[in-house]
């Protein structure tokens, strides 16, 4: 179990990150909110523009751009970081209404807001995700804990290969999910270890394609020897993202590792 989890953790933190598409729509509504909301943000201040002092106002437009970035995309912040240096330029100094700067103290606050706008919009995006990542790691490492507990204390390979059908269908969100033992017919798109898909020998952009046609492979290996396939019909959904592909992988593994434990006398 150690291993194969060991393996898992290192295909996710091997520099791939998707997003969860739960968060798409939250995110296109954050590119004209970073957009606006730095405008808003520095409208509201052009009655205190005399009194209040640029640096005050650079600052609270930065607390702007790290909400939009927070609740947004990496793009989104940057987005905000550009506008409400803009809007900083053409609201909150001299001569107002005007992207020019007389003042060599506006010129730096407004570099400053625009380089710290982009810096910290980065890392509040950043954080954003490491959440949700760690919410979705905690949810996929549930499903490997839960099949290498049945590996280890099923009596037949049998139980382990119907639970990791059932564990598939779900996961990757599937009309039909069947497992052959020992078989190789045809050549269908095959689902690789790195959670890519491979089509004869093209690399086929499933992210971007969505699942090729027909049955997808996801082959199944114990010490190094093929014992079986799972056979994926995909389902209306849409594709998943590569860490479900990836404990897709990891829970075929530990198909195999029980197989192979059990030899040809345990698979009934």
């Amino acid at each position: 179990m150690s291993t194969v989890t060991g393996t898992w953790k290192r295909h996710l933190t091997g520099g791939h990150r998707a997003t969860p598409r739960t968060w798409v729509l939250r995110d296109r509504l954050a590119l004209p909110a970073g957009l606006a909301a730095p405008f808003l943000a520095a409208l509201a201040l052009v009655p205190l523009r005399t009194d209040f002092s640029h640096t005050n106002s650079a600052l609270l437009l930065v607390v702007v751009v790290v909400a939009v970035a927070a609740l947004g995309s990496r793009t989104a912040g940057v987005v905000a970081a550009l506008s409400a240096t803009a809007w900083f330029d053409f609201l909150l100094t001299r001569p107002y209404e005007t992207f020019d700067i007389t003042a060599t103290a506006d010129v730096e606050t407004a570099v400053l807001l625009l380089v710290v706008g982009v810096i910290v919009s980065q890392l509040a995006a950043h954080a954003r995700r490491l959440e949700v990542i760690t919410v979705t790691d905690a949810a996929h490492l549930a499903r490997v804990h839960r099949t290498a507990d049945l590996a280890q204390s099923a009596n037949s390979a049998n139980t382990v290969v119907d639970h990791v059908r059932r564990e598939l269908t779900d996961l990757l969100g599937l009309r039909a999910c069947r497992f052959e033992y020992g078989t190789l017919l045809g050549q269908p798109p095959r689902l690789e270890k790195d959670g890519g898909v491979t089509v004869g020998r093209r690399s086929w952009d499933v992210d971007a394609a969505g699942w090729p046609e027909g049955e997808i492979e996801l082959r199944a290996y114990g010490n190094g020897h093929y014992l079986g396939r799972f056979m994926l019909t995909p389902g209306p959904v849409p594709t998943p993202p590569l860490q479900a592909r990836l404990v897709a992988v990891t829970l075929a593994d530990q198909t195999g590792s029980a197989l192979d434990t059990a030899g040809p006398a345990g698979k009934g």
